[in-house]
């Protein structure tokens, strides 16, 4: 069992790929529907509870977020892997005897190629299957390949003892117990919305939640993330880029291209940007940049080594 690493949005996923996503998961379906032919491969689209299909769209909420209170157990498979049939129903199965001790998200890296390639670079592996152990935004185990049920069980009472230690779940020894946690009420409805492109109603939840609970930092960071999303998606990207260019000291073409370089996980170039604007500005531009500097670190958390390395710069400039 290796040491916890923290585990950043950062290189993980383009939001800017969500709308890809959706387009596939729509074809997906309408093969499903064309198809009636049955398959070995691992089962696609079918989700329980317990088993969730986890895509570049829904990768904060479904593995990042969820984490947070129980971990996340990631299976990377593809559907020519003949390794990944043997190894993804054993998986499932576990996954609908531990009734919620923890999630199995299921990752097609096929579809889902930046999410599996920055698997594949954090774990310096390109061999699938290759199932990963996300515990409090915290990636803690990983093994490639398939390896007996027997293995795979000794594994998973590892990742609870580490996830007991962190404070996540029900901790060690908890296979096939009922879980004590859940994702907050508030969480799931905004996930959903924000699943379902309703990100006027994601805001206003986690709004709601935020007027009775301002120290939440997890509703924060998922608000923070909707409004970059809402931002981004008002942009014309390329004139963006063009007023940037065109006006170093303007204040809002800076902060447009920080977001569609944030959004298309370019977020050290995004932190930069803004820090450069907070360098040669003063008063209320310095503020302006200041400010949308810290919204974009909530999307992250405090603990995130790029937030922690332009938190410091922020400081140096400020002080």
């Amino acid at each position: 069992m290796q040491q916890p690493r923290d585990f950043s949005l950062y290189g993980a996923v383009d939001l800017g790929a969500r709308q890809a996503a959706t387009q596939r998961r729509q074809q997906a379906a309408r093969a499903a529907e064309q198809d009636e032919s049955g398959s070995d491969a691992p089962s696609a689209g079918v989700t329980s509870a317990y088993v969730i299909d986890a895509t570049e769209e829904n990768f904060n909420s479904e593995v990042v977020l969820r984490s947070r209170t129980t971990p996340v157990i990631v299976d990377l498979w593809a559907d020519w892997c003949q390794p990944c049939k043997q190894l993804s129903p054993v998986l499932e199965r576990l996954a609908e005897e531990a009734a919620g001790v923890w999630t199995l998200a299921k990752i097609d890296v096929e579809a889902n190629q930046q999410v599996a390639a920055f698997f594949f670079q954090q774990l310096q592996t390109q061999s699938i299957p290759l199932v990963v152990a996300i515990v409090d935004g915290q990636l803690v185990s990983a093994f490639p390949g398939a390896i007996p049920e027997a293995q795979v069980r000794q594994w998973l009472a590892k990742v609870l003892e580490v996830a007991g230690q962190l404070g996540v779940g029900t901790g060690p020894g908890a296979i096939g117990e009922e879980a004590e946690e859940a994702i907050p009420p508030a969480y799931a409805q905004a996930q959903d919305a924000m699943q379902n492109g309703d990100l006027d109603t994601a805001a206003s939840v986690l709004e709601k939640a935020l007027a009775e609970s301002p120290a939440d930092s997890v509703a924060k960071g998922m608000l923070a993330q909707v409004n970059l999303i809402r931002r981004v998606d008002s942009y014309d990207a390329d004139a963006a880029r063009r007023d940037a260019a065109a006006s170093p000291a303007d204040v809002d073409a800076q902060a447009r291209v920080a977001d569609i370089e944030l959004a298309t996980g370019q977020a050290e170039d995004a932190f930069n940007r803004l820090l450069g604007v907070v360098g040669r500005t003063s008063g209320e531009d310095r503020d302006k940049a200041r400010l949308r500097l810290l919204d974009l670190f909530e999307i992250f958390g405090p603990e995130d080594p790029t937030v922690k390395k332009a938190r410091g710069r922020l400081t140096a400039l400020l002080f």
